[in-house]
């Protein structure tokens, strides 16, 4: 049964979400126990109910993880560099529209596929050529990113599709500003790991393959959220 929340609950759940991420940023290191559901309640004033709804989100975007019997622990701590790019009251929002971006981005890979004209293709493999050639320089490269997702899309030759990924545009730039900028902080691996996973999507899309090309997108999403934890 679903269950509808008013939208002051959904505030509250998202205030919390914030909190608990600020707890976690305070000195919780990745494998540590986080107060218990009722602690976190009185501390922040709120019901339970609105903190069991934060801890769901939490463990959904892979930061915590809860165990039967023995609470929530710290799984991943989020990258402090991603307050250069939102704030964390905007965190819980932000990183939500990954579980959107799983099933539309992986079904539009598998249309993509199927679909593309040879037109199609070669707009997507240039903006692959692009995306390569940015992430390889010092250039910021999240245009070129949400050029090459948009060519997919439209490759789907279905227009609601790409209608669907315009919505999430404000959310979608933030996360792949901050995760060039945080990948690029590290080993040059990360950017490396970047330009395959995208390399990959084209290649099964220019091979027609259908469900590599959707296992190849949610691929690339899930290691994407990874990378904006340390």
């Amino acid at each position: 049964m679903l269950r509808n929340h008013a939208p002051s609950d959904q505030r509250l759940a998202d205030q919390a979400y914030s909190r608990i991420v600020e707890i976690i940023l305070g000195g919780l290191n990745v494998g540590d126990r986080l107060p218990s559901e009722s602690r976190l309640a009185e501390s922040f004033g709120m019901s339970r109910t609105v903190v069991r709804e934060a801890l769901v989100r939490l463990a959904a975007d892979g930061i915590t993880e809860a165990r039967r019997g023995a609470g929530s622990y710290v799984m991943r701590r989020p990258s402090l560099r991603l307050g250069a790019h939102m704030a964390f009251d905007e965190l819980s929002a932000t990183l939500g529209t990954y579980e959107v971006r799983f099933a539309l981005e992986s079904d539009a890979a598998r249309l993509a596929a199927r679909r593309r004209s040879p037109e199609q293709l070669a707009e997507i493999e240039s903006a692959m050529a692009d995306l390569r050639k940015a992430l390889l320089s010092s250039d910021p490269a999240h245009d070129e990113d949400w050029r090459l997702h948009r060519a997919i899309f439209r490759a789907t030759s279905n227009p609601a599709f790409e209608k669907a990924f315009e919505h999430l545009h404000e959310e979608t730039m933030r996360i792949m500003r901050a995760g060039v900028d945080i990948a690029r902080l590290r080993e040059a691996e990360p950017i490396a790991a970047m330009v395959r996973e995208h390399a990959t999507i084209v290649e099964a899309i220019r091979a027609q393959d259908a469900d590599g090309a959707a296992l190849a997108m949610r691929w690339h999403l899930s290691e994407g959220r990874k990378r904006l934890m340390p």
